[in-house]
């Protein structure tokens, strides 16, 4: 890492929060349990492994259509469990409040924060606020730690093969132009809302497919993140195919008068799933038939053909996705 001052783009998800990670937290924490390639990790308790997840949410409006900043961690938190092949169960919960915040506000986030707790089926059992002065926060800040119960059945990059293929359960970018549209900064309006929610549904089912190698959600730097994740862990390629993924038009209408790629935009809500061939198909069946995946699609395919993450676009041509640099809209979850 060759900055000297750290900058937004360090969170984003993409190259600069990966060299940050890598050089810094990844070089001094280093450690036989530390990964810092996965959503969870298991640990040994009582001869039996349990799932441990831990997140931070800086979300700006800390509300906004689909969601708020307290169904975001919990969504985000227990879909980081259920994509690791988790069922969750636990979470704590650190807040900062900032001054001046209203106590309205803050009450609305909370009974929201509780309410999806419950219809995820995970309880908050620790916690600890912690006010900040007047100027040093976002207005609300949180940060969760996940427990979870892990299944038997084994996922992991390491496991993904030449010819797999790529599922996403469903529309991508809805959750950062939702958020970017409630900032009110382009003077843009529309109807689309966040797709924060739990994915659990989405994995359970999976699991039952023996050929399942990877999920992922894909949260910051989206779905292209992801693939460079599989990209730079298995040294093959993948090969997206443009007309298959599926972007509401709202999405994309706003993406093309701002310039944004919804590849690259949050999703809270969506999985990416990696599967042998010879499923791929009863995979996508079994999602559509959930209310959770009925806009699920085959996405594309692994392989070593493709040295890199290249997306078949729909005039026939290619075109090779960049790993995320600039961060395109920050504090987005």
């Amino acid at each position: 890492m060759d900055d000297t001052h750290i900058s937004l783009a360090h969170g984003n998800g993409g190259r600069y929060m990966r060299e940050l990670i890598e050089s810094i937290f990844a070089r001094h924490l280093a450690n036989p349990d530390l990964d810092v390639h996965a959503d969870a990790v298991p640990l040994p308790l009582n001869g039996r492994d349990i799932l441990f997840t831990t997140d931070g949410f800086t979300v700006q409006p800390l509300e906004f259509p689909g969601g708020d900043i307290g169904s975001l961690a919990v969504h985000g938190t227990t879909n980081d469990l259920a994509v690791a092949g988790a069922i969750p169960r636990y979470l704590s919960l650190n807040a900062f409040i900032e001054e001046g915040l209203e106590v309205a506000t803050l009450e609305r986030i909370i009974a929201s924060l509780a309410s999806t707790a419950r219809a995820t089926g995970v309880s908050v059992v620790a916690g600890d606020t912690k006010v900040l002065r007047r100027g040093e926060g976002g207005g609300l800040y949180l940060a969760t730690t996940g427990v979870g119960m892990r299944s038997d059945h084994a996922l992991g990059m390491n496991l993904v093969c030449d010819g797999d293929v790529v599922l996403v359960s469903g529309p991508v970018g809805d959750h950062g132009i939702a958020v970017m549209l409630a900032r009110e900064e382009f003077d843009l309006q529309g109807d689309v809302r966040s797709d924060a929610a739990s994915v659990l549904p989405l994995t359970q089912a999976a699991l039952a497919f023996e050929g399942l190698r990877f999920m992922r959600d894909p949260t910051r730097g989206g779905l292209a993140t992801v693939c460079h994740e599989l990209l730079r862990a298995t040294g093959l390629g993948v090969r997206l195919q443009q007309d298959d993924v599926p972007v509401r038009d709202a999405v994309q209408s706003v993406c093309d008068i701002l310039g944004y790629d919804p590849l690259y935009l949050a999703c809270e809500g969506r999985v990416v799933a990696i599967v042998g061939r010879e499923e791929a198909d009863g995979l996508l069946e079994c999602w559509r038939a959930l209310p959770e995946g009925r806009d699920a699609a085959i996405i594309g395919e692994i392989g070593s053909a493709a040295t890199h993450v290249q997306l078949c676009t729909a005039l026939g041509g290619e075109r090779i996705l960049e790993e995320l640099e600039d961060d395109p809209l920050p504090r987005i979850c």
